[in-house]
């Protein structure tokens, strides 16, 4: 599985423009998955639920099944988080990964940034950072794409993922 990242402060249109990637590649015949980090407790599940209620009663995992997809919630109970290596390894073979987050994770990653938005970039300090998505001015030595043209990001992710190591 290939692996590229998307990194950017919150706000800046990160999910978004992921939004309009994964159709482009899936358009190419790619098998896509995400990963998503986030700093910011959440639950896909439901109070009152039945497998709300197996968690809570302490169960370690749950898996829900039906005809159309599936779910497994692990509860970490204070272990630590997993690392990015960690979550890869359980996913399903596809061709494309996109991480969204993990920031100063060792991965290639595309920046996504608003200059309007006053937060100041992050590929100076991130040698991972190898182009920057922006709708704006930004003086900077990488690749600069522009955030409103996703078939042109795509084209450069596809064409920095089959560039030698």
């Amino acid at each position: 599985m290939k692996v590229f990242g998307l990194a950017g402060y919150s706000g800046a249109g990160k999910t978004t423009l992921i939004e309009q990637l994964i159709p482009r590649f899936t358009a190419r015949g790619l098998r896509v998955s995400l990963i998503k980090h986030t700093h910011h407790n959440f639950d896909v599940d439901q109070p009152g639920k039945d497998s709300f209620r197996h968690r809570a009663a302490g169960a370690g995992e749950v898996l829900l099944t039906c005809d159309a997809r599936w779910v497994l919630m692990h509860e970490l109970r204070g272990q630590e988080e997993p690392t990015l290596e960690e979550q890869l390894a359980v996913l399903s073979p596809c061709d494309l990964v996109l991480v969204e987050g993990f920031k100063q994770t060792a991965i290639s990653k595309l920046e996504v940034h608003r200059p309007a938005y006053g937060k100041p970039p992050i590929w100076p300090d991130n040698a991972s950072v190898v182009a920057v998505a922006t709708n704006g001015t930004v003086d900077c030595p990488l690749p600069l794409l522009d955030l409103n043209d996703p078939d042109a990001i795509v084209q450069f992710i596809l064409d920095y993922l089959e560039r030698p190591c």
